[in-house]
């Protein structure tokens, strides 16, 4: 059976909990299979990328694969190829997709016409690759105890944060989300993550208000106020200018707060440089850990079946 990875449901929870396992084995050294041995893999990004392109390229080679990277635009689908065709196409030559795109739905359209499997590298909607590496990452500092630390989102409810919901349902976690109103995450993923809370114990707490979320928080995540391809207005800054990370802020968290940022940040717009600083080590080992978290869960794709 073909396991595309388009979203974090794509997974059960105890699937989760294995790759995490699994990706805290690879980077203890204690695994040195190389389950990619003779597959060849196709990174298909519209987008821009430095970390997503490095860590599969790294860990997909470390695993024994072979890497193609394509830009769009320099496909054939510029000149108006139905995707459909080209998914047909690729998946005579290759063995996976990982796809980086504007569009949700046309990643969806992609992986209903490929008999390869399909991952998500980021669309519009979600980034499941980025959230499975984030939850890693506090596995590797709490074990399975994050279970009980409160994490905190403060920003804009954009494709990142859509995934954290489904995260925290997966994972069994405690989310508080703080965004403006009008700038809320997608009511389609955050049900998609109470309906997985109910399976796991996990919780989901929105509201508008930044200090609330953050409030005794173990863990404040943010992102940047304006993603890719997203038009940048005077009035969603406005909107955003009381969720900026910064040391009043952190003053409500636990004193020993961790701060995550997914990368690249805007010093001074949803963090300041001094608060970045600060958290500069785990921000960059969270940023390491997504080559891990990616092998973890290649190896789960391509063993599991």
């Amino acid at each position: 059976m073909i396991r595309h990875f388009i979203d974090l449901w794509d997974i059960t929870p105890e699937e989760g909990w294995t790759i995490l396992e699994s990706s805290l084995a690879i980077k203890n050294k204690k695994n040195e299979e190389r389950p990619l041995k003779g597959k060849y893999f196709a990174l298909i990004f519209t987008k821009p990328s430095t970390r997503t392109r490095v860590s599969f390229e790294v860990g997909i080679r470390a695993l024994g694969g072979e890497v193609i990277f394509l830009q769009e635009e320099s496909l054939q689908l510029v000149r108006g190829e139905d995707l459909k065709d080209t998914a047909r196409t690729l998946s005579r030559y290759l063995d996976c997709l990982i796809v980086r795109t504007d569009s949700h739905e046309k990643l969806k359209e992609l992986a209903s016409h490929s008999s390869i499997p399909v991952i998500n590298a980021l669309t519009d909607m979600s980034h499941p690759c980025q959230v499975l590496s984030d939850v890693f990452t506090l596995y590797e500092r709490f074990g399975k105890d994050i279970k009980n630390k409160k994490i905190a989102y403060v920003g804009d409810g954009n494709n990142l944060c859509n995934t954290w919901l489904v995260g925290a349902g997966l994972f069994g976690l405690n989310l508080f989300v703080a965004t403006p109103e009008g700038y809320e995450p997608s009511s389609y993923y955050y049900q998609a993550g109470e309906d997985l809370c109910k399976i796991t114990g996990g919780s989901i707490y929105l509201t508008p208000n930044p200090v609330e979320a953050v409030k005794d928080a173990d863990v404040v995540y943010t992102d940047v106020w304006v993603s890719m391809n997203q038009n940048r207005t005077e009035e969603k800054i406005s909107a955003l200018k009381n969720y900026q990370v910064n040391r009043q802020l952190l003053s409500y968290a636990k004193e020993n707060v961790l701060v995550m940022h997914c990368l690249p940040a805007r010093k001074g717009e949803e963090i300041t440089e001094e608060v970045f600083e600060e958290y500069a080590d785990f921000i960059f080992t969270q940023a390491e850990n997504r080559v891990y978290a990616q092998m973890g869960l290649l190896k789960f794709l391509f063993t599991q079946r």
